[in-house]
């Protein structure tokens, strides 16, 4: 899932491998999380844009949602829908959506194809920020949604 301000600049991305499961019910996990995000940074207005049809119609009262491990999913997502001031979805095609597919690859190789158990909760959300090294100090390029004296753990990879 990716996070974005308005003007299209990434604001945070999560991923997170859910063990074996459909897909419909990692695109609603990966709703959930988003407006989770969103209640927690107090981002009131969301255009949530989801290669999955059935996610957006089902959302948008358009489709019945008949699955029953998707029914507390959807209540859990139309709870936190709720809370926020403004959601639009939109539905758009996997190929519009690559930044997203590709944090699905990422988390299914870290988990070895299966293996792996899911990340704890609080690890859960991985923020991706660019950087530059100058005299012995790292700078984001950009301010990151941060509290003081807060703990991360770093992951650095040399862009070439």
């Amino acid at each position: 899932m990716v996070v974005a301000a308005a003007d299209g600049v990434p604001l945070a991305s999560f991923s997170k491998y859910l063990g074996e499961t459909t897909n419909n019910v990692a695109e609603y996990r990966g709703l959930v999380a988003a407006l989770e995000y969103a209640l927690e940074h107090h981002h009131r207005r969301l255009k949530i844009i989801s290669d999955s049809e059935l996610l957006v119609r089902q959302m948008q009262g358009r489709y019945k949602v008949k699955s029953a491990d998707l029914k507390p999913l959807h209540e859990e997502a139309r709870r936190l829908v709720a809370g926020l001031g403004a959601v639009t979805l939109e539905h758009v095609r996997r190929e519009a959506n690559r930044e997203a597919d590709r944090l699905v690859n990422e988390a299914l190789d870290a988990a070895g194809g299966g293996s792996a158990p899911a990340a704890p909760a609080e690890t859960a959300g991985a923020l991706r920020a660019l950087a530059t090294y100058r005299q012995g100090v790292l700078r984001p390029h950009r301010q990151l949604p941060l509290t003081e004296g807060e703990d991360v753990e770093i992951e650095i990879r040399r862009r070439n």
